[in-house]
């Protein structure tokens, strides 16, 4: 005790309001090396390596989809699951002008990994192909293309809500 009778003030590290001020920027020390440790060990799958070429390549799409437009080419895709098969009716085309096989991409928005390419084969009238691996319900970004004839389209398709999707050419 002091000589008037009073007590000496508590340290500081007693008190509760320097916690509380330190608490806010350690939160955010923390919060930073969790962010730091999650870029570190996670993949980015969104990162083009030849952004250039994928650029070039943009004008050479817009002209394949100006053609299928041309063309009037509609399509029909609908997704068998228990035969993890595709089947694709294609009209706009005469039967003798119908290709052999058709090129069927599946590109996940967000997951490179999940990517497929199907190439459906030319049964009578209709096409047919099966994916090698199931595609995860979600929305994918789904491209149809002849190689030879040099027609393309797409679109997009929400496998968690329809089977189906239809493909309709349009002039952009």
């Amino acid at each position: 005790m002091s000589e008037l009778g009073q007590t000496p003030p508590a340290p500081w590290y007693r008190h509760r309001w320097p916690w509380i001020l330190m608490a806010g920027p350690a939160i955010v020390i923390v919060a930073g090396f969790v962010t730091a440790w999650l870029a570190i060990i996670s993949y980015d799958g969104l990162v083009e390596d030849n952004y250039y070429k994928v650029g070039l390549a943009v004008n050479q799409q817009l002209q394949q989809k100006h053609l299928a437009a041309q063309l009037g080419l509609k399509a029909d895709l609908n997704y068998v699951e228990a035969d993890q098969e595709v089947q694709l009716v294609l009209t706009g085309l005469q039967a003798a002008a119908l290709p052999d096989d058709i090129r069927l991409k599946l590109v996940h928005p967000t997951r490179k990994g999940e990517d497929q390419i199907v190439i459906l084969r030319r049964t009578g009238k209709q096409f047919s192909g099966k994916f090698q691996n199931p595609p995860s319900a979600g929305r994918w970004n789904v491209i149809l293309e002849d190689p030879v004839a040099g027609w393309r389209m797409d679109t997009v398709w929400d496998l968690r809500t329809d089977h189906r999707v239809t493909f309709a050419a349009k002039s952009q």
